[in-house]
């Protein structure tokens, strides 16, 4: 059996070997095959069942590789390895005990799946992949400033990032106050975790409030103070005239108060003319925890009997719930005229969240498939989400404390408002679920690195290919057939219990039970309506001695326009979802 023909290689992906060997199938028992190993996934294909089954895992997808039994193990297929995978399941392989035959695939494994820790290079380095969309481009700092409505006479652009001197987790380009200098940033920078001052994310241009974004501010246990940073804080409230600046603090406070024990803290009384908010959304290591209880219920088998109460014991929804429920408020004090400032403690786990939830909600440019491109460059990859240490690509070091699923439970947030929203966004749940497939598989470098300094160190632009390339050489994979453009329109989520919905098509996804079930009728039948009525028109046209008149073509049959960058709006419309 020639396993090449059941894989379409990949440009730079180079066979390494295959083996046969049983794999046991938590859903079909035993199944003797072929594993076939390359430099980016692991392909296995059964040779005995009836109907073949496969396995297509790029390999960094796997989190962690163990042997399985010894020499002398006893029982049926006691002895092989043992794979742990960062996308919410586990393979296991059972190979013959006499003369080590585990050792060389474990080896090859160990040093195609972590190639970091074997001083190898991540795939994506390696992958000769071609695009007719450049995806690098989609994202433009001054352009999206523009389209905003900066600068202008109460904010100003400043380069003075440019070699990331100030912070070297911040992007090269951020808009201040227009009356902050270049020296009050260095200064209040001292202050500042990280060096990670208030920023500008997003501004509203009708009545000017902002949303501002930073790192806790360094008091430490003596309390110290910073003329300078509560100075800033006050230029930022003057900057559209709001009486009260609202900090709003990720953090649940009794752990902003410890956090002084080790320098960091929060805005106290001496901030005039300021509200400090604590949002109670727990830290890292809390969802880490989280999404591993979540995965032990939903992998390999869903437990009927208990599910509610065992999905309840995860606590994974109501930490959705309370990042659903911090971003409300921030976009209700946005959408009401008064500028915020959100930090956590570092201000690129929570924060991040925070600010791209808030603007998802609060602009509809966010909303289409390029606008949400870009909501993730901006907010995500600019800002410093740490996601080389977060996902841990090409890292063996598995138990690493700094790992969390903080850009999943963004996503998740954002299936959550597309499910109550179901024709505000023109993406739908395929992209989402495409980006944290390559969130992990290593074939793209957007989600390289920790930082933007650290991807322009190692030239990901130049050498690495964008997922947005690979995205928009077939977007209408990723379209939602329902949308209906609205600019001005405010999405406020439900954020309660009863509202939020466990992503099932997503984390249960290897059960064959459920992936039977993913696609929607309603959706499918949609498309092939449309099919249907682009076969008709094309018909007609040839039918016609003419052009068809405007009033005949596809676009203006009830198809909504590919939206463009459109300036942030000047009114509002609240929506809520039903009760």
């Amino acid at each position: 059996m020639d396993l090449l023909a059941d894989v379409a290689l990949l440009p730079g992906e180079e066979r390494v070997t295959d083996k046969d060997l049983i794999y046991i199938c938590p859903f079909s028992g035993a199944l003797k095959g072929k594993v076939f190993i390359t430099n980016y996934r692991l392909f296995f294909k059964s040779t005995e069942a009836e109907v073949a089954l496969t396995l297509d895992v790029p390999l960094g997808v796997i989190s962690r590789v163990e042997k399985m039994g010894g020499a002398s193990s006893r029982g049926e297929n006691s002895y092989g390895l043992d794979i742990t995978c960062k996308d919410m399941r586990s393979l296991r392989f059972a190979l013959k005990q006499e003369g080590h035959s585990r050792r060389d695939i474990f080896e090859i494994l160990s040093k195609y799946a972590f190639p970091l820790s074997h001083g190898q290079p991540l795939f994506s380095y390696l992958s000769q992949e071609k695009y007719e969309e450049n995806g690098w481009s989609i994202y433009k700092p001054l352009e999206e400033f523009r389209r905003q409505g900066l600068p202008n006479e109460r904010w100003r652009i400043t380069f003075i990032n440019k070699n990331y001197e100030l912070c070297d987790t911040y992007p090269t380009i951020l808009a201040v106050p227009f009356r902050a200098s270049e020296e009050d940033l260095r200064r209040v920078a001292t202050f500042r975790s990280r060096g990670r001052i208030p920023v500008l994310s997003w501004i509203q241009r009708d009545n000017q409030a902002a949303i501002t974004r930073c790192s806790q501010p360094l008091v430490g246990m003596s309390g110290k103070r910073n003329k300078d940073d509560e100075r800033y804080l006050e230029l930022l409230r003057e900057a559209n005239g709001t009486p009260k600046l609202t900090i709003f603090d990720a953090r649940p406070s009794v752990n902003a108060v410890a956090n002084k024990a080790t320098g960091g803290g929060y805005e106290g009384d001496e901030y005039q003319n300021a509200e400090l908010i604590f949002l109670d959304i727990h830290n890292i290591h809390v969802m880490r925890e989280s999404l591993k209880k979540l995965r032990d219920i939903v992998y390999p088998t869903v437990e009927e009997s208990h599910w509610l109460s065992s999905l309840e014991s995860t606590h994974w929804l109501e930490h959705i719930k309370l990042v659903l429920a911090g971003a409300i408020r921030v976009a209700d004090k946005v959408s009401g005229g008064k500028s915020v400032v959100l930090h956590c403690s570092d201000g690129w786990d929570r924060t991040a969240q925070l600010s791209s939830l808030a603007m998802l909600m609060l602009d509809s440019h966010y909303r289409t498939l390029r606008g949400f491109e870009v909501l993730i460059e901006k907010e995500w990859l600019s800002f410093g989400h740490k996601f080389a240490s977060r996902i841990g690509h090409g890292d063996k070091n598995h138990a690493d404390q700094d790992r969390s699923p903080i850009f999943v439970q963004f996503i998740d947030c954002v299936w959550q408002m597309t499910k109550q929203f179901p024709t505000a966004f023109e993406f739908n749940q395929q992209l989402l679920a495409t980006i944290l497939e390559h969130l992990y598989s290593c074939r793209f470098g957007t989600f390289l690195f920790n930082c933007e300094s650290l991807r322009e160190l190692n030239e990901v632009r130049s050498k690495t290919v964008s997922l947005w390339s690979y995205v928009h050489s077939s977007s209408s994979r990723y379209l939602n057939p329902f949308y209906t453009p609205e600019s001005g329109r405010v999405l406020y989520p439900v954020a309660s219990m009863r509202h939020l919905e466990l992503w099932v098509s997503y984390y249960i996804r290897w059960n064959p039970r459920i992936r039977q079930q993913q696609q929607s009728p309603v959706e499918q039948r949609y498309k092939e309506l449309l099919v249907l009525r682009d076969e008709y028109l094309r018909k007609l046209e040839e039918l016609s001695p003419s052009p068809p008149s405007a009033h005949m073509t596809s676009s203006s049959l009830n198809t909504p326009p590919l939206p463009g960058p459109a300036p942030t709006t000047q009114q509002f419309t609240h929506l809520h979802t039903p009760f």
